[in-house]
């Protein structure tokens, strides 16, 4: 087992990286004090493991109870989360109570986002079992739903007080979002290691094939990578920003297409092409970089054609982000393989971006 530290005082937290995790009572000692643990799931992932969490929760000697929740990115929205209250309600949790995200992405932002809320604020801990939560979404507080006009745009900064990533949940992913896991890997890449982006290109099919020591690496490096982008910058405020790489793009391509059609990495890999080629266009990176960053994405099995919204369409559904300030969408580009920077982009420049990787600009 790998253990780092995401740096932010006080509110300082581990990150647990390794194989069985979940059956060792030692790394949940933060519900050792709670007066009840309640683990929030959804109907994919409890079948799978929700009863070994709740038998190595109960070894604290804590009432423990299960909250399973539908499986998707559709599903992340007040009236699911309004769920997860009307259980704590019902069965009496309290300020004490723990709060214990099992699953992906979805499960962690609003097992994150109800922990920020009930009572004004308990504590939770994050067991991500996707490929894309233990390199990303996890780590670093960001906890919120979706609303009809834009992604994450409701939601709080709430840490978690660990993560616990047992990288044996990765061998039940569907291939497809293992594949949706490792576009935010190429992203940490891309945007803060050169080195590591040439690790990932020689290790393609290592990757794909979920080997323990490849996913230990991807996982680990990315970790440490975002810790130390999150505790430079907690809130968004400046170069926390940069782990945003294709997300304004594809961000743009959920919305569009209504949120579960692509999964959330499909749409960032596609959107990390568009970036990409936008960060050519403004002459930072060159065409023969783009076209490998290309190659990679599309190696690990993502796509790198958008959906023919128009260009305006993408323009109207990128204003709603969360970069944007005063009117004026702010996009991370790349200024160089291994290097992101926060940038406003002539509208003109952003279309022929569109128009250049098929997205449409009619």
């Amino acid at each position: 087992m790998k253990t780092l530290e995401v740096d932010l005082g006080n509110r300082s937290y581990p990150i647990h990286i390794g194989t069985d995790l979940i059956d060792q009572p030692e790394l949940f000692q933060a519900c050792a004090k709670a007066t009840s643990i309640f683990i929030v799931s959804n109907t994919t992932v409890a079948p799978l493991y929700a009863q070994r969490l709740t038998k190595t929760l109960q070894t604290l000697g804590k009432p423990v109870r299960t909250i399973v929740l539908p499986d998707g990115e559709s599903y992340k929205d007040w009236k699911n989360l309004q769920l997860i209250f009307d259980d704590l309600l019902q069965f009496g949790a309290d300020r004490q109570t723990m709060l214990v995200a099992l699953g992906g992405g979805v499960i962690g932002d609003m097992t994150g986002f109800a922990a920020a809320s009930f009572m004004r604020g308990i504590r939770f801990i994050q067991v991500p079992t996707t490929l894309l939560a233990q390199v990303d979404s996890s780590v670093g507080g960001k906890t919120g739903i979706n609303h009809p006009l834009g992604k994450n745009m409701i939601g709080a900064f709430h840490q978690p007080v660990a993560v616990i990533a047992d990288l044996n949940t990765l061998k039940t992913l569907p291939a497809r979002e293992l594949s949706a896991g490792l576009a935010e890997v190429i992203k940490h890449g891309a945007i803060a290691d050169a080195d590591f982006l040439d690790w990932i290109e020689v290790n393609t099919q290592t990757l794909l094939a979920c080997d323990t020591q490849a996913m230990a690496h991807a996982v680990l490096r990315s970790c440490e990578i975002k810790s130390a982008v999150v505790s430079a910058d907690e809130r968004e405020g400046g170069i926390r920003a940069t782990l945003n790489f294709g997300h304004t793009f594809g961000h743009a391509i959920e919305a569009g297409m209504g949120y579960g059609e692509w999964l959330h990495g499909e749409a960032v890999g596609c959107g990390m092409v568009m970036g990409a080629d936008l960060s050519c266009r403004m002459n930072f990176i060159t065409p023969s970089e783009v076209a490998r960053l290309t190659k990679i994405i599309e190696s690990m099995n993502l796509p790198i054609k958008p959906p023919q919204f128009g260009g305006q369409r993408y323009m109207e559904l990128m204003q709603v982000d969360k970069k944007t300030e005063g009117g004026q969408i702010r996009y991370v580009v790349l200024e160089k393989i291994g290097k992101a920077i926060i940038q406003s982009a002539p509208e003109a420049q952003v279309l022929e971006t569109l128009t250049a990787t098929g997205a449409g600009a009619t």
